[in-house]
Parts: C-alpha cells; sequence; structure tokens
C-alpha cells in the first residue's frame, strides 16, 4: 500500500489549502481513511476521516471549516480546508486502515503517507 500526498504549503491567516492523497496497492477492505496531523513535541492527532460505514467524523478544531471528501474510483482522499488559523500548522499525514478479511482472525494494518508541511502564518 502506497499513499502519496500533496498540497501543503504556505498560507496567511484566513487562506485555504486542499490536501490530495493517491492510494494504491490497497487489495483488502478499508476500515478507515483520512488525515491525520503532527507538530513538534505533540502527539498525532485525527483531524478528519471516513469510518467504515461511511460516516465522516471530524475533530472539533477543524469543524466547519474542513472538509474531506473522496473519488473511489480513483483512490483519492482530499482535504478542504478553509479559514486556516495559525494553530492548524502542521504535518499532515494520510492514513488508511486495511482488513484482510481472514477464516478466523481478520488481519488490520495501518499505512501512512509521508507527511506534508502546512504553515499558517498570521
Amino acid at each position: 500500500v502506497q499513499l502519496q500526498a500533496s498540497g501543503g504549503g504556505s498560507v496567511q491567516a484566513g487562506g485555504s489549502l486542499r490536501l490530495s492523497c493517491a492510494a494504491s496497492g490497497i487489495r483488502h477492505v478499508i476500515d478507515d481513511m483520512g488525515w491525520f496531523r503532527q507538530t513538534p513535541g505533540k502527539a498525532r492527532e485525527s483531524v478528519a476521516r471516513f469510518t467504515k460505514t461511511g460516516t465522516t467524523n471530524y475533530a472539533d478544531s477543524v469543524k466547519d471549516r474542513f472538509t474531506i471528501s473522496r473519488d473511489n474510483a480513483n483512490n483519492m482522499i482530499y482535504l478542504q480546508m478553509n479559514s486556516l488559523k495559525p494553530e492548524d500548522t502542521a504535518v499532515y499525514y494520510c492514513h488508511v486502515k486495511v482488513r484482510e478479511v481472514r477464516a478466523i482472525l481478520d488481519n488490520i494494518a495501518d499505512y501512512w503517507g509521508k507527511g506534508t508541511q502546512v504553515t499558517v502564518s498570521s
């Protein structure tokens, strides 16, 4: 499984960016797919994701500003980020949780793309 993220950059507060993630090599069930972010010294946090039931979950800090979307035909997910704030500055990672269904115990694996830097200046 390979995840290729792109679209990061530097913007001023109030600006917008759109992140893209291309997924390839996925041959099993996708349980979860979305975006995380991380700043130095802090744990990686979930920003927005699709669950296996198709619902979307957002971190409280990004609700009403960020929108996750996907193109299943092309195995792409996107993160539209509007009204960006300096506290959104982080490295953003594309993530997918893949489930290989087996007879007794499913095999679940997490995959991460290389991060893309988002910097928001005040």
